[in-house]
């Protein structure tokens, strides 16, 4: 390994996440399995007669290692919840059930109410029902906790996405709530070189460090049936990648032409860590959490969610934002 020097520039893959690696892997699995005809790029569709039923699985990843280290276990629930339900809403479906599974090395009854909490918590907010789950204890397999779960969904047939924007649509974003749950081992590699999670947060100093990373991911259900009668055409959940998730739309060029302000926990890590813009760009939703394409009424759809119109879809490729050319 070549030795890093403190002012050197933090990358994803320094941190211990290589996307090029994942996504390697990712289609080495998908090439092994077969990836049945419903499938989309955020969930999985099965054909139950006039509707389909969507599926989708995920964690809270690394975040939960800010929470070890903060005994603060009360939000993850959401953050889990909301990983699931925004990859189904970003396909047109309606969640409507959610299983979780919880991984110990030991019990913990306080660390389990707490993250009950926050399960529930994530299921009022995104109205559905949480129907059960798995707490397995594990201790030759994990080291302290690991949280997923999958979120369940309908939709009649015509009311799906396409899954795929055309050229001359325009792109309406909306803001997150700060680093929802991606790139948490950047951020944290970043944020821990000069404080602790306990250290006043530089830029809002009513809130520690730990506390703003911890902050939970917004919940975009409520964007689902506005977006359905606007005749959006496909989304996407800006997570893993950044904004390298807009080619999931097809392959075009999106011109982002007038992004959402950046919250303070993005310039925070981006200077603690000495990132690039670029990788800041290919990392983090950089304060824009959900992204849809449609034909017309743009500026309709924007006012009655408190969306904005970011850009537009163009023939060509890549994405183009601050710029950067991603």
């Amino acid at each position: 390994m070549t030795e890093r020097r403190e002012d050197d520039e933090l990358t994803y893959a320094d941190a211990g996440v290589d996307i090029a690696e994942s996504e390697a892997a990712t289609a080495a699995l998908v090439s092994a399995v077969g990836e049945g005809s419903g499938t989309n790029d955020y969930a999985g569709l099965l054909d139950v007669g006039d509707r389909y039923l969507g599926l989708a699985t995920d964690g809270v990843g690394t975040k939960l290692l800010v929470a070890e280290a903060l005994a603060d276990y009360s939000t993850v629930g959401i953050d889990c919840v909301a990983m699931n339900v925004n990859d189904l809403v970003a396909a047109g479906v309606e969640p409507v059930a959610f299983v979780d599974y919880l991984a110990v090395d030991e019990p913990d009854e306080t660390v389990a109410t707490q993250v009950g909490e926050g399960l529930a918590a994530g299921a009022e907010t995104a109205g559905i029902a949480l129907v059960g789950g798995e707490t397995a204890v594990l201790p030759e397999v994990v080291t302290g906790l690991d949280l997923a779960g999958t979120a369940a969904g309908l939709a009649p047939k015509d009311a799906v996405f396409d899954g795929r924007a055309e050229s001359g649509d325009t792109l309406v974003g909306w803001a997150s709530s700060g680093i929802h749950s991606n790139g948490l081992t950047l951020a944290r590699e970043a944020a821990t070189r000069n404080h602790g999670y306990t250290d006043p947060f530089p830029l809002d100093t009513d809130r520690t460090v730990g506390e703003v990373l911890l902050e939970p991911t917004r919940i975009y259900t409520d964007l689902l049936r506005p977006m359905r009668e606007h005749g959006v055409r496909a989304a996407a959940h800006v997570t893993g990648g950044g904004w390298t998730n807009l080619s999931r739309l097809g392959e075009f060029r999106y011109l982002v032409d007038d992004p959402l302000s950046v919250p303070a926990v993005f310039e925070f890590v981006q200077g603690e860590g000495t990132v690039s813009d670029e990788e800041m760009h290919r990392t983090f939703n950089m304060g824009t959490g959900f992204v849809a394409a449609l034909p017309e009424g743009a500026e309709d759809l924007a006012a009655e969610t408190g969306g904005t119109v970011i850009g537009r879809v163009e023939a060509g490729e890549g994405v183009e934002i601050r710029g950067l050319s991603l």
